[in-house]
């Protein structure tokens, strides 16, 4: 399978799996801060689409998206219950949250086993998982 500069040089990583609407995603556990039940939204004018609000996350205002706008999926009008809470960069302090309709597993996951001949924007590769695909997401290339 194809590989691309978005996966990491190790010939194996972590990647967090989770649900948005039909599909399962999954990102490299480098990126992840914590995961946080979705509480009250604040919603800010004005804002692209994609922006649900910010919410008080330990002390800090934190953007939260909603990545089925982001990436055109089926919305249904309901916000996910869980937020998982990302490292803009690997290094960085800057936090965003991503809605989540469900939270699963962190995985091991053989970067030669994602194929990358399909990728998109913010879509770094697709995993085969059994009988269904898995999209990887490289938070760095998700516009926020």
């Amino acid at each position: 399978m194809a590989t691309t500069n978005h996966l990491p040089e190790q010939s194996s990583t972590h990647v967090l799996e989770f649900d948005l609407g039909e599909n399962r995603y999954c990102v490299d556990i480098g990126y992840v801060a914590e995961i946080v039940n979705t509480d009250e939204l604040t919603a800010v004018p004005n804002t692209p689409a994609h922006i649900e609000g910010v919410m008080d996350l330990r002390g800090e205002t934190t953007k939260i998206v909603n990545l089925r706008t982001i990436f055109g999926d089926d919305d249904d009008g309901e916000l996910g219950e869980r937020i998982i809470v990302f490292k803009r960069k690997r290094d960085s302090t800057e936090r965003v949250g991503w809605l989540a309709d469900e939270v699963h597993q962190v995985q091991e996951l053989e970067t030669a086993n994602v194929d990358t001949s399909v990728s998109g924007s913010g879509i770094a590769g697709i995993v085969r998982r059994e009988d269904n695909f898995v999209l990887w997401i490289d938070p760095t290339d998700v516009r926020v």
